[in-house]
C-alpha cells in the first residue's frame, strides 16, 4: 500500500513542477505578448511612438494672462515675474511670484485673488496656488511661487484677455503676538 501511495505522490509531484514550469513560462512569453493580444483585440493600445494629442487644449486661439500684485497694509514687496503670458485654452500654464518680506519680525499673509472681467474666475482653473494657504515669512525671507493654472476651453470667445490680480493681507494679529511674545521674554 506504501509503494502505491509513494507512486502517486511522486505523480502528483511531477504534475505539479510541470505545471509550475508551464505557469512561469506562460508568464515569461507574457510581456512581448501583451502587446500584440491588444492590438488584434483593439484594447488598451499603449504603443510609446503613438503620442496622444491632448483634446482638450484649443490651439485655434491664444488667451492673453495679464498679472497684477498688491499688498495691503503690510510690508511685504510682491510681484510676478513676468507681467503677463499668452496661452491656448485647456493647455496647462506655469507662471512664478516673488514675495519678500521687509521687516525684520516674521509675518504671515495671505493672497486674495480677483479676476478681470469677473466673468473670467468662471474659466479659470488653478492646480497648484500660493493662494490656497497663509505664508509665513521669516524676516528678511525672499520666496518665489508658483501659480499653475488651466484656461477653460469654454471661455466665451469674445474674451482674450483676462486679468488675474493677487492682494496679500496680513493675517490678523500674528504680528502683535510675536512682538508679544518679544516682550514677555525680556
Amino acid at each position: 500500500m506504501n509503494a502505491v501511495r509513494e507512486g502517486q505522490n511522486r505523480r502528483t509531484l511531477l504534475k505539479l513542477a510541470v505545471f509550475s514550469l508551464a505557469m512561469f513560462g506562460f508568464g515569461y512569453a507574457l510581456v512581448p505578448l501583451y502587446p500584440v493580444v491588444c492590438s488584434v483585440l483593439g484594447i488598451n493600445q499603449t504603443g510609446v511612438d503613438e503620442a496622444k494629442a491632448n483634446t482638450q487644449v484649443d490651439a485655434s486661439r491664444s488667451v492673453v494672462v495679464e498679472f497684477d500684485t498688491n499688498v495691503h497694509g503690510m510690508p511685504w514687496k510682491f510681484r510676478p515675474l513676468v507681467s503677463h503670458v499668452s496661452v491656448h485654452p485647456g493647455a496647462v500654464a506655469q507662471v512664478m511670484f516673488e514675495v519678500v518680506n521687509t521687516l525684520d519680525v516674521p509675518v504671515t499673509g495671505q493672497a486674495i485673488p480677483s479676476y478681470g472681467p469677473q466673468l473670467a474666475a468662471e474659466y479659470f482653473r488653478k492646480l497648484e496656488c500660493f493662494c490656497f494657504n497663509k505664508q509665513v515669512l521669516k524676516p528678511g525671507e525672499r520666496r518665489q511661487m508658483p501659480v499653475v493654472f488651466v484656461v477653460d476651453p469654454a471661455l466665451p470667445k469674445d474674451i482674450s484677455t483676462i486679468t488675474l490680480s493677487y492682494t496679500f493681507f496680513e493675517v490678523e494679529g500674528n504680528r502683535r503676538a510675536v512682538q508679544h511674545s518679544a516682550k514677555v521674554g525680556t
